[in-house]
């Protein structure tokens, strides 16, 4: 069986979710297919910083900047950088002044959901291919048998877009950085050293190529990245199924180390989660197709340190809701607005994500990483 549908986002990320509300609010008729089977399926969790030149943009686009007020963590724009034998060399408190204020991704993608009315999105959704029909017209097929056609296909469904294929060859790469992910949890209560380690806000530790990023989580829990520069295939060598052993595999990276630092893997709760980071290439694009476009992560997949990719993804959305919007019955006319801004945008911020990666893990990353939090870029 299928159905029709005049506008399809493949995808209920930030991303597509703000596409989804600008177009509700213009009156435009639009549905999105999501792969969970839930709102509730899975924890989102992690720590967003909301740049007001992006994020925050598209949160007025879609009329929901007040509500986002009531959601940022106070507090959450302190920063703390320190190096391998726990020394802080950089500590900034949150005063209110920034303009990057932290919020909760589950709960800010709670504030995009109830946004929207609940029929407009299709949960359980998992994509399994798509293909042109001519004059602009994709069909999408579905994991459990049915398909559905449409005359504007967003793909808005990350790293490993199904979509991407219609418009670019392109495949992400390997950036050379892996994560293991840690939580500790009531951090004030059951883990004293680890919470005057991390703070109150953001927490960097670089040394010889590696180090650890945390933040504080709203519900008071530490939410720790271990970071690594290595072989692409480091990870499948350590039994995440075994968290003892695992925890000895990450902290043999580590000897040497500040125990407080050594801490934030040592003493976790739960399970440690393996991710490697991937990037499309700097300057992703593609030629227009019709009736086709991505955003996001499909679109621009870049590392996460300039903290630009759900920012991105956010206006993206909003930018092709409004350019659908501002072009009613002419969608390549929409489109290719969007993709003139999209293309330039995307390319300077994965260009400054990759250069901080390097400033990062290069050689010397802990003094360049200090020289740019206190005199600024290079050449600014």
């Amino acid at each position: 069986m299928s159905t029709h549908h005049p506008i399809a986002i493949i995808g209920g990320g930030l991303g597509g979710l703000t596409a989804a509300r600008v177009l509700h609010t213009a009156g435009i008729e639009a549905t999105l297919f999501e792969l969970e089977a839930s709102a509730q399926a899975r924890t989102q969790g992690g720590m967003l910083d909301i740049h007001e030149e992006n994020g925050q943009k598209a949160l007025r686009a879609a009329g929901l900047y007040d509500d986002f007020c009531e959601i940022i963590h106070e507090g959450g724009q302190a920063m703390r950088l320190v190096g391998a034998d726990g020394t802080v060399h950089v500590s900034e408190d949150d005063d209110d002044s920034g303009d990057r204020p932290e919020v909760d991704r589950g709960d800010l993608r709670d504030l995009l959901l109830n946004s929207l009315p609940g029929d407009m999105i299709r949960w359980g959704s998992k994509v399994t291919g798509a293909r042109p029909l001519g004059d602009g017209r994709h069909e999408v097929a579905f994991g459990d048998g049915p398909t559905m056609t449409t005359d504007l296909l967003v793909g808005a469904d990350g790293a490993w877009s199904r979509i991407r294929p219609l418009v670019s060859d392109a495949r992400p790469a390997y950036t050379g950085i892996s994560f293991v992910e840690t939580d500790l949890l009531d951090a004030d209560g059951r883990h004293p050293r680890s919470a005057a380690v991390v703070g109150g806000g953001f927490f960097i530790c670089l040394g010889d190529q590696r180090g650890f990023l945390a933040h504080r989580e709203t519900d008071g829990s530490l939410h720790v990245y271990t970071a690594l520069k290595a072989d692409e295939g480091w990870l499948d060598k350590v039994d995440f199924g075994d968290t003892a052993a695992a925890k000895a595999a990450v902290l043999a990276h580590f000897e040497g180390w500040d125990e407080g630092l050594r801490a934030l893997v040592a003493d976790a709760d739960g399970p440690l989660t393996p991710r490697r980071i991937h990037a499309l290439p700097v300057g992703h694009r593609w030629d227009r197709v019709p009736g086709v476009t991505l955003l996001g992560d499909a679109a621009h997949l870049m590392s996460p340190f300039a903290g630009e990719g759900a920012n991105l993804a956010m206006l993206d959305g909003a930018e092709l809701g409004r350019a659908i919007a501002a072009h009613a019955g002419d969608i390549e006319a929409g489109l290719a607005a969007y993709e003139e801004t999209l293309f330039p945008r995307s390319e300077a911020s994965a260009a400054e994500s990759a250069g901080s990666l390097e400033t990062m893990f290069g050689e010397g990353g802990l003094e360049k990483t200090i020289e740019f939090f206190t005199t600024g870029p290079a050449g600014a």
